[in-house]
């Protein structure tokens, strides 16, 4: 049995996902409560400035993997237009029901109507060539096989399509130990204190530490087969954004 990471520990693969989706059902229902609290607000700023790099056009097609509760989702159904007879599509996909459910009831309660598919992001259910933005959003670190995860993503999208991938990635040196004194000590106090769930995010906080950081990330990206990858730093490093184009 291949081995990988769940957080700081070395388990199963196959353990690693049972493991993770039960951090995910745990945590739904206080998840956007908890971004918020997190990261002071930021990432709404964050997926912001992704959603204008990715560049959505009218009639586009998306696909929202790990889309959770759809924050991007929402953003880029209003940018490719789906509620119009020629607008896009946006499809938004979770290997997490609980963390989908909340992401569709959220899309359904803004009037939003958009296909929802659970599904695993190493095996995306999708055609060869199809969309024109693929997007991930903190949901590439808790994956098991990224590599497979991403190979997926180049293959359904269309030549001249782009990814855009969101993550935790690694800090400003100078901040490291102020960074790791809110990682490891107030994140799971927060967690205990809003989602009942300190365990959780503390093991959150050290998936954040096991990602690829930027420079080996990018590369990554190239050797699935992404072009003209471009990494955009955010909040000192704290968050960043790569984008890569499929040629």
């Amino acid at each position: 049995m291949n081995k990988t990471h769940f957080g700081f520990e070395t388990v199963d693969e196959d353990t690693k996902a049972q493991r993770v989706a039960g951090v995910f059902s745990s945590v739904a229902t206080k998840y956007d409560v908890m971004n918020d609290l997190m990261s002071v607000g930021l990432h709404r700023l964050w997926k912001k400035f992704t959603i204008a790099v990715a560049a959505p056009r009218k009639g586009e097609r998306v696909l929202d993997v790990a889309g959770g509760t759809a924050d991007l989702s929402a953003a880029f159904a209003k940018r490719v237009g789906v509620t119009s007879a020629t607008g896009g599509q946006v499809w938004l996909t979770d290997i997490n029901n609980a963390m989908l459910t909340v992401g569709r009831d959220r899309l359904l309660n803004e009037g939003i109507m958009v296909p929802v598919t659970q599904c695993d992001a190493e095996k995306l259910p999708f055609p060869d060539n199809y969309f024109d933005i693929v997007s991930v959003a903190f949901g590439l670190r808790n994956m098991t096989n990224k590599s497979q995860a991403l190979g997926e993503m180049y293959r359904v999208l269309r030549p001249g399509g782009r990814l855009l991938v969101l993550e935790f990635s690694k800090v400003w040196a100078p901040l490291e130990k102020a960074y790791d004194l809110y990682s490891f000590k107030i994140l799971p106090w927060l967690g205990k204190k809003i989602a009942g769930d300190a365990d959780s995010y503390r093991y959150l906080a050290e998936s954040i530490r096991m990602h690829p950081d930027q420079a080996t990330l990018k590369n990554i990206l190239e050797q699935v087969g992404f072009d003209q990858v471009d990494v955009f730093n955010l909040s000192a490093g704290v968050v960043a954004l790569h984008r890569g184009y499929k040629l």
